[in-house]
């Protein structure tokens, strides 16, 4: 007896809530983790470092044109021989132009950086959501083996009441009713000897041909075989199919953890068989929702809602410096000429020549250049104007649609997040009344008062609310990712 309270005592114990205390919580490590290590990311952010190269060259002149040009023979001139002819010409764009580049440049940038915060905010996401799959998987695991551990003291209760000395009187007591129950039609049949047509019919077989006393120890025998086997055996072997089937969920779970655990060392870019550290316990992570506040979130810090604003005002600079550049362009330069002195005999013809001209023999020339381009072709200019007033309305409906689809997955995912709150709360509500129904169904159990299938009926509805309130719990936590998400709050 005092064996059997022990048993009772560790089942109760067992079928309370499953607390334990958490370990650290790694997840903002295995965060910090993925976004260094991440391919995608780390893409996308020397992306946006090589857009940032493009400001220096946005901002720069043209390079300055150098033309070199030699006579094979020195061209005769006034004062001397022409050997060579250099040019330095830079050219100057309109005034503003080189503002207006440097601007989409920088506009162009700052849409990559967009790009790459919208990236890491996706991968953050995909780590929530692969790390709380995890936890829910891991909750599976623990519920199940204590489900099996349950049904193992089970076992052990229900062989102990089988190998009871009172399940034993009772399966005597069941054969001694039998053997009753097979005497009687016999002395009735003996009780009638006077009469020749009751012998007849208590000798007659009912099948096989054989009297009707046979018949009756036949009963006897079979009630008494019956009655030697108790029914705590029976539910011994249930239990051991319960068992079974709860081996078989175990294996599966591990297989799939395995398989959810590769996946998550892939998106933190390390090897597929890489150990994770995962929680005791899941816990619901404590979030306030307004609506009004995170529309207000979206619009300020959602990054492709300010990639697509980035990308407007890039339109807007091109379509200044599209204007600036249908303007003249100037150009100032300088143009050298190196030139030889006259032979004796060049000389002797010009000594009757003004002696200022003789003096400036082979004297090297230096002159300034001044240069302006036409922009005559007036129909490109127009449309490129038209071009950029295109794409600057393109930009803003597009922003427009991708606010609109925003503000539609918020209200879905407030929806989610509140019907999430809602189950949390009915299934902690009813694993306690299954607890309390557990424990009072199992001291039943063990008085004899309440048979097997109660028992584990309730300890599958038991099972089954632990099992939801994880999963609501993992679907809780999932959707507080997506919010933030969508108000880019997770790189806080």
């Amino acid at each position: 007896m005092k064996r059997h309270k022990t048993i009772i005592l560790f089942l109760a114990i067992q079928c309370s809530s499953f607390t334990t205390v958490a370990q650290t919580d790694t997840l903002n490590h295995y965060l910090q983790m993925a976004a260094q290590n991440n391919p995608g990311v780390k893409a996308d952010f020397l992306a946006y470092q090589a857009a940032l190269q493009k400001l220096p060259q946005a901002g720069a002149y043209q390079d300055p044109q150098l033309e070199l040009g030699f006579f094979l023979q020195p061209m005769e001139i006034i004062d001397g021989k022409q050997v060579a002819d250099i040019k330095l010409m830079q050219m100057f764009p309109w005034f503003g132009t080189k503002k207006a580049a440097r601007t989409e440049a920088q506009h162009m940038a700052k849409m990559a950086f967009e790009q790459f915060r919208e990236t890491r905010d996706k991968l953050f996401l995909d780590v929530y959501t692969q790390w709380f799959t995890l936890c829910r998987l891991q909750q599976q695991l623990v519920n199940n083996r204590k489900n099996k551990t349950l049904l193992i003291q089970l076992e052990e209760l229900a062989l102990q009441r089988f190998a009871s000395p009172a399940a034993s009187k009772g399966g005597e007591m069941a054969g001694r009713q039998a053997e009753t129950g097979s005497a009687s039609p016999r002395q009735t049949n003996t009780g009638s000897m006077g009469n020749m047509s009751g012998m007849d019919n208590s000798q007659i077989s009912a099948g096989n041909g054989q009297p009707a006393a046979m018949s009756g120890m036949s009963a006897s025998m079979a009630g008494g075989s019956m009655g030697s086997s108790s029914p705590g055996m029976s539910d011994v072997l249930r239990i051991r199919l319960e068992i079974t089937g709860t081996d078989n969920n175990i294996e599966s779970l591990l297989s799939e953890i395995h398989a959810e655990k590769a996946k998550f060392n892939v998106l933190l870019n390390r090897p597929a068989e890489s150990e994770i550290y995962l929680p005791d316990s899941l816990t619901q992570i404590p979030f306030l929702f307004e609506i009004s506040s995170v529309r207000e979130l979206i619009t300020s810090r959602n990054p492709m809602l300010g990639m697509i604003a980035e990308e407007e005002f890039a339109y807007q600079a091109k379509a200044e410096m599209d204007r600036k550049m249908s303007y003249p362009m100037f150009g100032i330069g300088l143009q050298y000429m190196l030139i030889n002195k006259k032979t004796a005999v060049a000389a002797e013809m010009d000594a009757g020549m003004d002696t200022d001209m003789n003096s400036m023999n082979g004297k090297d020339m230096i002159m300034p250049m001044l240069s302006v381009s036409i922009p005559l072709y007036r129909n490109k200019y127009r449309a490129q104007q038209r071009e950029n007033t295109f794409l600057l309305q393109a930009s803003r409906e597009k922003y427009r649609n991708a606010q609109n689809m925003l503000e539609a997955e918020l209200y879905r995912a407030g929806h989610l997040l509140d019907d999430a709150a809602r189950k949390i709360a009915l299934y902690r509500k009813q694993t306690e009344l299954a607890q309390t129904t557990c424990n009072l169904v199992l001291k039943e159990f063990a008085s004899g008062r309440s048979d097997l299938s109660s028992v584990i009926q309730v300890q599958r509805q038991l099972l089954d609310y632990e099992l939801k309130t994880s999963e609501a719990i993992a679907d809780y936590n999932i959707m507080v990712a997506n919010i933030r998400k969508l108000t880019s709050s997770n790189e806080e």
